[in-house]
């Protein structure tokens, strides 16, 4: 008889293992901050799609649990890292790691959890450690390498909206693409719905950021848990923005370039402002637009996985959850 554990069981499996990860060594000063990063919360969907994935196509979804933990692990090292960039306050409706201790400790903190998390990841079948080490790795120097077009694109004017989905996909979206496709591999799924896997994944995590973009401007701070409007303040360039820049008349342009390039400003006040921009030019529903097509284009992917559609459901919740965040 198929064994298909639901999302609460596999997010329960997951809470457990992170809570006995051996983190109550010394220095208390290096990890106490890790603990408090791995406790603020989230919806553990990385480590729930490798082992729903692992699922997909066996029984056993132990053997893959270790890897889980460690993309959950490098998950939380990028978000530690990417808020100190950032200067950011608040991740998760909790101040961030390097606002409650200071940047120092938030750095060797985050270098200490990616260097777990690879030790967490290589625990595996030793008949697939490679496959799986590659598309870690391959995955952690994107997601580097998405950081930092992020960051170069605070001080270029001229970045297109294709640029911007490759930053994403660098950035967000290709670690989503890894949790599907080494949970396939430990799984042992055949090659091709390996890769079905990982382009899946691909697609609704750009849709995943995309859906972000917009929740940033027009979310509820309580249910988002970040700041609202914290790209505007920062001139981001997400999509809202590019679109707007695209689609914009002269005095629409002129009216946000002032916005933009503004040396000091009332951080509500251009919010509101920008925000009123955006109503007027119709952005909100343009992204959504931009979010269904590759929502739809990710599940083009997941039609061609060779298993039972009763298997596949368990994908299909934590696929519309990742998605279903409300505004």
């Amino acid at each position: 008889m198929n064994k298909t554990y639901s999302i609460d069981a596999l997010h329960q499996k997951v809470e457990l293992a992170i809570n006995a990860l051996p983190l109550t060594k010394k220095p208390q000063e290096l990890y106490e901050p890790i603990r408090y990063s791995l406790a603020m919360g989230g919806k553990r969907i990385r480590p729930v799609m490798l082992l729903a994935s692992c699922n997909l196509f066996n029984d056993n979804v132990e053997d893959a649990l270790n890897a889980a933990i460690g993309l959950e692990v490098f998950h939380n090292f990028t978000l530690l890292h990417d808020d100190i960039m950032d200067n950011a306050p608040l991740r998760r409706s909790k101040p961030t790691v390097h606002t409650k201790w200071n940047n120092n400790i938030a750095i060797l903190a985050g270098d200490t959890m990616f260097v777990k998390a690879s030790e967490l990841v290589m625990q595996c079948d030793d008949s697939k450690l490679r496959e799986v080490l590659e598309t870690y790795h391959k995955t952690a120097i994107e997601v580097c390498e998405g950081q930092q077009l992020d960051m170069n694109f605070e001080t270029i004017n001229n970045v297109s909206i294709p640029q911007y989905i490759q930053m994403i996909t660098l950035k967000t979206a290709v670690l989503v693409a890894a949790s599907f496709k080494i949970g396939a591999i430990l799984g042992g799924a055949l090659p091709e719905d390996a890769e079905n896997m990982y382009h899946f994944g691909k697609n609704l995590g750009i849709a995943f950021q995309l859906q972000d973009d917009i929740l940033d401007v027009y979310g509820s701070p309580d249910k988002f848990g970040k700041q609202i409007g914290g790209d505007i303040i920062s001139n981001k360039k997400t999509y809202l923005l590019l679109k707007a820049l695209q689609i914009a008349d002269r005095y629409k342009k002129e009216e946000l370039a002032n916005w933009i390039f503004a040396p000091k400003f009332d951080a509500i006040e251009k919010v509101q402002a920008v925000t009123e921009i955006y109503n007027y030019l119709n952005i909100r529903e343009l992204a959504k637009k931009e979010f269904e097509k590759y929502y739809v284009q990710a599940f083009s992917y997941f039609d061609k996985v060779l298993v039972s559609e009763e298997r596949k459901f368990e994908i299909l919740s934590i696929s519309r959850s990742l998605v279903g965040r409300e505004e």
